[in-house]
C-alpha cells in the first residue's frame, strides 16, 4: 500500500487544523495525520528560560531528516513512533506516540510546503489563506488557553518570531501549493473539492 499523502500547510491559525479534522471526520480510519509540530527538536541540554527565547517558527527548529524519513515510512504501509511536544516547557516530551499507516496520510504543518523533501513526497499540496488580523487572533486564544501561555508572552512571540518568518517562510511557499483554501475548514465548496478527490482515490485504488 502507497498512500495518497495530501500537504495542508498556512500560517498559524488559518484554519488547517479545522480542515484536517473535516477530512478526518469525513474518512475515519482511511486517514492518519501526521503533524510537523510534532518534530520540534529535543533541547535538553537548555534551561527553561533559554528554550523560551528560541526560534520556533524557522525550519531549523524542527527535526526535519526524521520527519522525512517517518512520512516516508507510512507511504510505504510501515507505522512510525511519532515525537510527542509540550509546549508548555518549549521540548519534547519522554514517550511517543505510535501512528498506524493509512490509505490517504494527511501531513499538516506551517512549514511543510518550505521544505522541498517534504513537498517532493506530496500528492496533494494545499495551502490555507487566512487574513493576518485573524490569525494572531486564533493563536492568542488556543495559546493561552490550550497550551499555558501568558498574553504578554504570546504577542512578544507573534511581533519577534512569527510574523517574520510567515513573511520570509511561509507566504512564499504558497507558490508549491496546488490548490490555495480561503478559510480552510469553513470553506464549504473547496472543502467539497477536496473530499471528492479523496473519495475517487479510495474507489479507484486496487
Amino acid at each position: 500500500m502507497r498512500s495518497l499523502a495530501i500537504g495542508i500547510a498556512g500560517g498559524t491559525g488559518s484554519g488547517k487544523t479545522t480542515l484536517t479534522e473535516r477530512i478526518v471526520a469525513q474518512f475515519g480510519e482511511d486517514v492518519s495525520v501526521l503533524h510537523h509540530d510534532s518534530y520540534y527538536k529535543a533541547h535538553d541540554e537548555m534551561p527553561f528560560e533559554e528554550r523560551c527565547r528560541l526560534n520556533y517558527d524557522h525550519p531549523d527548529a524542527f527535526d526535519t531528516p526524521l520527519f522525512v524519513e517517518h512520512l516516508r515510512a507510512l507511504r510505504r504501509g510501515e507505522a512510525v513512533e511519532c515525537p510527542v511536544y509540550d509546549y508548555s516547557v518549549h521540548n519534547r516530551a519522554a514517550g511517543t506516540v505510535r501512528l498506524p499507516p493509512a490509505r490517504v496520510l494527511v501531513v499538516e504543518g506551517i512549514l511543510i510546503f518550505a521544505e522541498p523533501e517534504v513537498v517532493r513526497e506530496l500528492d496533494i499540496k494545499i495551502f490555507v489563506d487566512t487574513d493576518a488580523d485573524e490569525r494572531i487572533l486564533r493563536r492568542i486564544v488556543r495559546d493561552v488557553r490550550d497550551r499555558g501561555r501568558s498574553l504578554e508572552s504570546v504577542i512578544a512571540q507573534y511581533l519577534t518570531t512569527v510574523k517574520p518568518m510567515h513573511e520570509q517562510f511561509v507566504e512564499p511557499s504558497k507558490r508549491r501549493a496546488d490548490l490555495i483554501v480561503p478559510e480552510g475548514g469553513h470553506n464549504a465548496v473547496a472543502l467539497e473539492m477536496v473530499i471528492e478527490r479523496i473519495r475517487a482515490y479510495l474507489n479507484n485504488e486496487p
